[in-house]
C-alpha cells in the first residue's frame, strides 16, 4: 500500500495501482451521490464536480502528493453535498438558494428582456435552443423558461399544436416497449424470467430466422411478449 503515501517517485506499478484505487473509488462516491449528481449539472453539483475533479487528479499526476488524503478530503465533501442536499428539502429558503425557481423568457410569444439579463443570457441563444426544439415562429410558444439545470422548457400555445389521435377520437393501438432479451448470442436471463418464459420457448420465437440462440445479432420482446428478430445484413 505504499502508493497511497507520498514518495519522492512511483513505479509504473504503483501508478497502474493509484489510477485503478482512485478510479474504483470515484465510481464509488458517485454512487454515494445519488443520479441527480450525474443528471444535469445545477448549482451545487458544479461545485462539487470542480471540487472533486481538483482533489482526485492532483494525486495522479504528482507523485509527492500522497492518495490517502485525497480521499478523506473527498470523503468529507461528499458528506457536506449529501447534508446540504437533505436540508435543501427541509428548508425553503436554502433550496430556493441552490435550485432557484425557473426564470421565464418568453410569455406568450413576448421576450422577456429583463429576465435575460437575469438569467444572463443573450437572444441569439434563445433562438439557437428554440431551433433545437423545432420551433420557427417565436409567436407560438406560450411559456418558455431557464430551468435551474441550464436548460430552456418551451411550451407551444395549443392553438398550434399538433391534432392527436385523442383529439379526432380514433382508436390506436396500446403502447409497447421493446427490451433487448438477445443481444450477440446472449441472452438477457434477468428480462426472460421476469415474463415467466424459458430458452425453449425463444428458442422456438428465433427459430424461423435463426436456428441456434448464439447466431442472433439481436432479438426484442415487447410486453405482450411478441419478439422481433433483427437480422444482420449480408454483404
Amino acid at each position: 500500500m505504499e502508493f497511497f503515501q507520498s514518495q519522492e517517485s512511483l513505479t509504473n506499478i504503483q501508478w497502474i495501482l493509484r489510477s485503478t484505487v482512485s478510479f474504483a473509488f470515484l465510481l464509488l462516491v458517485t454512487k454515494l451521490m445519488g443520479q441527480r449528481s450525474i443528471s444535469q449539472l445545477r448549482f451545487l453539483d458544479f461545485i462539487i464536480a470542480l471540487t472533486l475533479g481538483n482533489i482526485i487528479a492532483h494525486p495522479l499526476s504528482d507523485e509527492k502528493i500522497g492518495l490517502k488524503g485525497s480521499m478523506i478530503a473527498t470523503i468529507v465533501i461528499i458528506m457536506l453535498y449529501v447534508s446540504a442536499t437533505w436540508l435543501s428539502l427541509k428548508w425553503p429558503f436554502f433550496k430556493r438558494y441552490l435550485d432557484p425557481p425557473p426564470i421565464k423568457l418568453i410569455i406568450d410569444g413576448q421576450i422577456q428582456f429583463d429576465n435575460l439579463c437575469i438569467a444572463r443570457i443573450s437572444i441569439d441563444y434563445i433562438f439557437s435552443e428554440l431551433r433545437k426544439q423545432k420551433v420557427t415562429d417565436i409567436e407560438k410558444v406560450s411559456l418558455a423558461l431557464w430551468e435551474p439545470g441550464g436548460t430552456i422548457s418551451v411550451f407551444i400555445s395549443p392553438q398550434y399544436l399538433p391534432l392527436t389521435p385523442e383529439d379526432m377520437k380514433l382508436k390506436i393501438p396500446m403502447f409497447t416497449l421493446q427490451r433487448p432479451i438477445i443481444v450477440d448470442g446472449k441472452i438477457d436471463r434477468v428480462l426472460l424470467k421476469e415474463i415467466g418464459k424459458d430458452d425453449i420457448w425463444l428458442k422456438e420465437k428465433v427459430a424461423p430466422i435463426y436456428t441456434e440462440i448464439s447466431e442472433v445479432t439481436l432479438a426484442t420482446v415487447d410486453e405482450n411478449e411478441k419478439v422481433r428478430v433483427y437480422s444482420s445484413p449480408k454483404g
